[in-house]
């Protein structure tokens, strides 16, 4: 299994010399299962360059998971060319909507109206697929095992952790790691199962938005920081923790002073654990 990410800020696209070292994308990041099947996570303007690196005009068969319908999610997934290429297969993964119950189809109904952008489903020459999951639903893609987990948002979002070949990986998607919303049987609940989908796995990419001085202002938005993404990678005994969804006003230099702070105050790691900044090329290579 093979993973990069393709984009990695969160809430709106911020390129520009700023964040030129780590990327102004926002989130995309491409899986390989080891028979080579293309798995995708969340469908943010990353998605385009990845499109790019693939055989121009070849089609494609690719399963695209979202974790959730908020813009910085999913709107690069008009621009990913496979659905202009006859041939090409696309399979689209993600929760029931909140309240109106409607799939995952809908997510990309309301995106290409006409109000919003200029190309209707109807012109995409693919074939398009789409499975509504249920929370905790494990499924199987080209050789991986697929699971979610539902995390902290304000609408429903879906954390995957992925298996292939004794390796795993988990993506949060946003994550926050108190919701207040919930009553507190239900938020024990649901973190035991955060827990259980993440513990022991190979590489944890999570939301880190925030500083620890920075969330309290920002308490009920629905990220998570970096002390929390180190707490859970620790208490869960992941081997790698990758810090994304960068804040987008935080530019390439003060992300970086950022995270040698929250190093130095977790410092000494556990034997055999790592953690790193996510920027745009970034691949993990797993032994």
């Amino acid at each position: 299994m093979k993973v990069k990410f393709w984009g990695v800020r969160g809430s709106i696209p911020s390129p520009g010399p700023r964040t030129a070292r780590y990327g102004g994308n926002t989130t995309c990041i491409e899986v390989r299962t080891d028979d080579g099947t293309l798995i995708v996570l969340d469908a943010g303007t990353g998605i385009y360059a990845l499109a790019q690196s693939l055989p121009p005009g070849q089609p494609v068969q690719a399963d695209i998971f979202i974790t959730h319908s908020h813009w910085d999610h999913i709107h690069g997934l008009p621009f990913f060319t496979p659905l202009f290429v006859r041939g090409s297969r696309i399979c689209l993964h993600g929760a029931h909507e909140q309240g109106s119950g409607n799939g995952i189809e809908h997510v990309l109904g309301v995106q290409l109206q006409n109000s919003y952008f200029p190309v209707s489903e109807a012109a995409m020459a693919a074939r398009i697929d789409y499975r509504t999951l249920a929370v905790g639903e494990a499924i199987e893609v080209g050789g991986a095992l697929v699971r979610n987990t539902e995390m902290n948002h304000p609408v429903t979002d879906l954390g995957y952790r992925i298996d292939c070949g004794g390796h795993s990986v988990f993506f949060s998607g946003d994550h926050e790691p108190h919701d207040e919303r919930l009553p507190d049987a239900a938020a024990a609940q649901r973190q035991a199962s955060l827990a259980t989908l993440v513990r022991g796995v190979d590489a944890l990419i999570m939301d880190c938005s925030y500083t620890r001085e920075e969330y309290p202002a920002k308490r009920g938005w629905g990220h998570g920081s970096f002390d929390a993404a180190f707490a859970l990678a620790l208490d869960c005994g992941a081997r790698r923790l990758y810090c994304t969804h960068h804040e987008p006003g935080r530019d390439d230099d003060e992300l970086e002073a950022v995270f040698a702070d929250v190093m130095a105050r977790h410092a000494p790691l556990p034997a055999g654990m790592q953690a790193f900044l996510a920027y745009e090329g970034l691949e993990i290579a797993f032994p």
